[in-house]
């Protein structure tokens, strides 16, 4: 549950006749249609499109891990669920040879958005508050549209 989702490889598997033995079994559109990824490799693809907009401005932003977790998890023993919201993203620095990582959890976004353009602009938003955090500078200075309405 907590592995990144990594892109798939766009070598379909072994095809086999369909159960009559008439054609050749297979999936209904190739690996790199929309309708054959996942909800899972459709968001991280989200994730990753912010931060490539992001790295043309900030080339610093190569050195960043970015992941994708499917939702946030207590991390030390007696931590209990607060009334506090769920988080949508966060952060982790870098130390001892790792680099510094940016976290967008999936789930807490999913439900918060209705369609693919409002996911990838909360998306977008949440990458760019963690880079900001990241970083120590504001979201605006990471990414000046942000805020603005993207509908």
């Amino acid at each position: 549950m907590d592995k990144p989702v990594t892109p798939r490889d766009a070598a379909p598997g072994p095809r086999r006749r369909d159960r009559h033995g008439r054609g050749m079994r297979g999936p209904i559109a190739p690996p790199q249609v929309p309708l054959a990824a996942s909800r899972a490799e459709a968001f991280a693809d989200l994730v990753q499109d912010s931060v490539e907009r992001l790295e043309r401005r900030w080339p610093q932003l190569a050195d960043i891990d970015f992941l994708v977790l499917e939702v946030p998890r207590l991390d030390g023993p007696g931590q209990a669920w607060n009334d506090e919201a769920v988080p949508l993203g966060g952060t982790i620095g870098a130390r001892e040879g790792r680099p510094a990582r940016v976290v967008v959890y999936r789930r807490p976004v999913e439900i918060r958005t209705k369609g693919r353009d409002e996911r990838a602009a909360l998306v977008h938003e949440v990458v760019v508050e963690q880079v900001a955090e990241l970083l120590g500078l504001t979201p605006e200075t990471v990414d000046p549209r942000y805020g603005e309405d993207q509908g």
